[in-house]
C-alpha cells in the first residue's frame, strides 16, 4: 500500500490552493477550504475513486507517471515534487527527464492566458499541459504517451498533425523542428531519450533524415503562421515561445496578428470549445 505520508501531502497541498490558482471558476461558496478531490482528480487525468483511495492510503504505490501529474495538478515546485517522490520510494526525476511535470510559474501563466490558445512544451517538444483554447484548437495532445504528445514525432509521422498548417510552410516548419531538435540534444549531451527519438525519426521519415542531414542548430523562435481551421477559418498568428529557465520548458502562445479577425476568431472557437466539454 501506500505510504501513509503520501495521502497527507496531497491533502494538504489540496486544502492550501485555490480554484483560481489552477485556473478554474471558483463558483458558489465552499464548506472547506482549498480544491475538491475531482477537481485535482481532473488536472491529474485520474479517477475521482482513485484519487481519493491515495489521499487515503488505500491504494497500491502510484507510477512516477502519476506522481508527475499530480505535481502539476497541484502545482507544487521542484522541491515539493522531488519530497513527494521521496515519500513514494522513487529517486526524484533527474534534470531533463520527460514527465508530465511543470513548474509552477509556467502554470500560472498558462492559466492567465484565457483568450488565446497555449501550451506548455518541453525542450523536446512533449506537450505537457494546454489551455482550453489550445484543445479547442488542435486536440488533447497534453495525457497521451511521449510519442503521442510529441510535436515533432508527430510532425513527421502523422500527416493529420499537419491539417491546420497550409501547405506552402509545411518545409520551413519542418526544418525549423529538426533544428530545434538538434539544439536539444546537443544541450543535453549523451542523453538516450533524445537519441532514441533522433534515431527513430530517422527510420521512420525520409523527410526528417532530409533535414536532420542539413545539421541546422536553432531554438524555435517566434515564427507567423497562417493557419486553417475547419471551423473557424482562417486564423493569423504570431508563434511565440517564453522559456523556463529552470526546467527548459517553453510556453508556446499563438497570438492574434493586429489588423486580423484572428482574435474574433478565437472567441468563436472558445464558444465551441465549451460546448464540447458540455456535450
Amino acid at each position: 500500500m501506500v505510504h501513509s505520508d503520501v495521502g497527507s501531502f496531497l491533502r494538504v497541498r489540496r486544502e492550501a490552493l485555490r480554484p483560481a490558482d489552477v485556473g478554474l471558476v471558483p463558483g458558489a461558496r465552499r464548506r472547506t477550504p482549498g480544491l475538491r478531490r475531482s477537481e485535482v482528480a481532473l488536472l491529474a487525468d485520474v479517477s475521482v475513486d482513485y484519487y481519493e483511495r491515495l489521499e487515503r492510503s488505500r491504494t497500491v504505490k502510484p507510477s512516477k507517471a502519476v506522481l508527475a501529474s499530480l505535481s502539476r495538478a497541484l502545482r507544487l515546485s521542484v522541491d515539493e515534487r522531488d519530497y513527494l517522490y521521496e515519500l513514494a520510494g522513487y529517486p526524484p526525476p533527474r534534470p531533463g527527464a520527460t514527465g508530465s511535470y511543470v513548474d509552477p510559474a509556467m502554470m500560472f501563466l498558462l492559466d492567465s492566458l484565457t483568450t488565446v490558445p497555449a501550451h506548455i512544451v518541453d525542450d523536446l517538444t512533449t506537450v505537457l499541459a494546454q489551455n482550453r483554447l489550445s484543445h479547442a484548437l488542435i486536440g488533447s495532445w497534453a495525457h497521451g504517451d511521449d510519442r503521442a504528445s510529441n510535436v515533432t514525432w508527430r510532425w513527421f509521422t502523422d500527416p493529420s498533425s499537419r491539417a491546420l498548417n497550409i501547405a506552402e510552410e509545411h518545409e520551413a516548419i519542418g526544418r525549423g523542428y529538426a533544428a530545434d531538435l538538434r539544439a536539444a540534444s546537443a544541450h543535453r549531451g549523451q542523453d538516450p531519450i533524445s537519441g532514441r527519438l533522433i534515431a527513430d525519426l530517422l527510420e521512420a521519415s525520409e523527410e526528417f533524415s532530409r533535414y536532420w542531414a542539413a545539421m541546422e542548430v536553432l531554438p524555435l523562435r517566434s515564427t507567423r503562421k497562417t493557419l486553417i481551421h475547419s471551423h473557424v477559418g482562417q486564423l493569423d498568428v504570431q508563434c511565440d515561445f517564453v522559456l523556463s529557465s529552470s526546467t527548459g520548458h517553453r510556453l508556446v502562445i499563438f497570438r492574434p496578428q493586429p489588423g486580423s479577425t484572428t482574435a474574433d476568431h478565437f472567441e468563436f472557437l472558445d464558444v465551441l470549445g465549451r460546448q464540447s466539454l458540455e456535450d
